[in-house]
């Protein structure tokens, strides 16, 4: 029966109805669990009220819900078509933040529109995705081997990263290019390539090291010793590993939390919220988050294997990656697996930016779902 009705679709154009009947209303239901969870949480980390976190992020969440389903219904073919314009608005807003931006916490990451106070590193990582998508989704097996024709993804992906660690943000400058590197991967391009980017990284490492601010020097050396300072730069995760350990297995319970309460956990609504999490519901309640978490990245995944199109694989893979990356990085911060680098868990954290950013991928990913039966472009020769 669902054979039947998409090949109808394909033969007499798709309804916004018919759209509708497509989206996956389980996965919409999915997204809502993880961004009630985020409610609780950050209900406690105002001390037991839903100000001033709790009901800001109800509030963008439900945004972001009308947008998602809004984007969900985009024909395919029309944001391929403007994927381009996507990837240069996005450095058109890097371009302005380093002009313009609001400076805080000794960054300059921010740019005011009208109420909206936007973090454009953020978005980037959405724009790159439909940038490389839009280059790759034609270009067939012998082209992608072809040195030359790498060179403008290349610089794709190096531009906004330079961008963004002139900010100075070095965990999204990381993340994005990863999410590039990730694509560049499911585009087919060669193994040995990789190795050779690998091999240049780690050549000018020590150079690199020199030049970053005094700040992520010392997260990098506390991150190799957090006793070494801890009343200074070590003080974040050697609390955070206090509060992870003080939950045992079921946790203290809903606004029982100590390290979160008396404020010993810094940055509780935003970075370390998966901690707070952890002290409050325990190991139990931590992995239960992560299973949410995880099946998000897989439904991912999935459209990205059941759609017939270049462009809407591709543009999955990368989305879900980014997803992935943005639940890596955070958790293994706070765990003291990486260096602690300002990156939120999505969903969950307090932050309109990454809301935002989180909630327009996935409005693209649904749109993927939704026509993944679109045949459209061919091979580059």
């Amino acid at each position: 029966m669902a054979f039947e009705r998409r090949l109808l679709m394909r033969e007499r154009g798709t309804g916004v109805l018919e759209k509708l009947w497509l989206i996956p209303w389980t996965f919409v239901m999915l997204l809502s669990a993880v961004a009630a969870v985020g409610y609780v949480a950050l209900y406690s980390a105002g001390g037991g009220s839903a100000e001033p976190y709790a009901s800001k992020h109800l509030l963008r969440f439900g945004f972001g819900l009308v947008m998602m389903l809004s984007l969900a219904l985009v024909d395919i073919r029309v944001i391929a078509r403007f994927a381009w314009v996507g990837w240069l608005g996005g450095v058109a807003l890097l371009v302005l933040v380093a002009l313009h931006g609001n400076v805080g916490k000794g960054a300059q990451r921010w740019i005011d529109i009208g109420p909206i106070q936007l973090q454009p590193s953020e978005l980037m990582k959405i724009m790159l995705v439909l940038g490389l998508a839009a280059w790759f989704h034609r270009a067939s097996w012998e082209r992608v081997g072809n040195l030359l024709f790498l060179i403008p993804p290349v610089l794709m992906v190096l531009i906004p990263v330079g961008l963004i660690l002139k900010q100075p943000n070095l965990g999204t400058g990381l993340i994005t290019a990863l999410v590039g590197g990730g694509m560049f991967f499911a585009a087919g391009v060669r193994w040995w390539k990789f190795a050779v980017v690998a091999g240049i990284a780690g050549v000018i490492a020590p150079i690199a090291y020199d030049r970053l601010h005094d700040y992520q020097r010392a997260r990098i050396t506390t991150f190799l010793d957090p006793e070494s300072d801890p009343l200074g730069a070590g003080y974040n995760i050697i609390q955070s590993k206090i509060a992870l350990g003080s939950g045992g297995v079921w946790g203290k319970g809903f606004l029982q939390g100590t390290q979160g309460h008396l404020n010993f956990l810094p940055e509780k609504q935003t970075d370390f919220i998966f901690t707070m999490i952890a002290e409050e519901f325990g190991f139990a309640g931590a992995i239960s988050v992560l299973a949410l978490l995880a099946l998000v990245v897989v439904f991912g995944f999935l459209v990205a294997l059941r759609c017939r199109n270049q462009f809407g694989r591709l543009l999955a893979i990368g989305l879900a990656t980014n997803f992935f990356l943005y639940v890596f990085v955070n958790v293994a911060m706070v765990t003291g697996s990486i260096p602690v680098g300002g990156v939120p868990l999505p969903l969950i954290s307090h932050g309109g930016s990454a809301m935002l950013t989180v909630m327009l991928g996935f409005g693209l990913l649904m749109s993927v779902h939704v026509h993944r039966d679109v045949e459209f472009g061919g091979s580059r020769d």
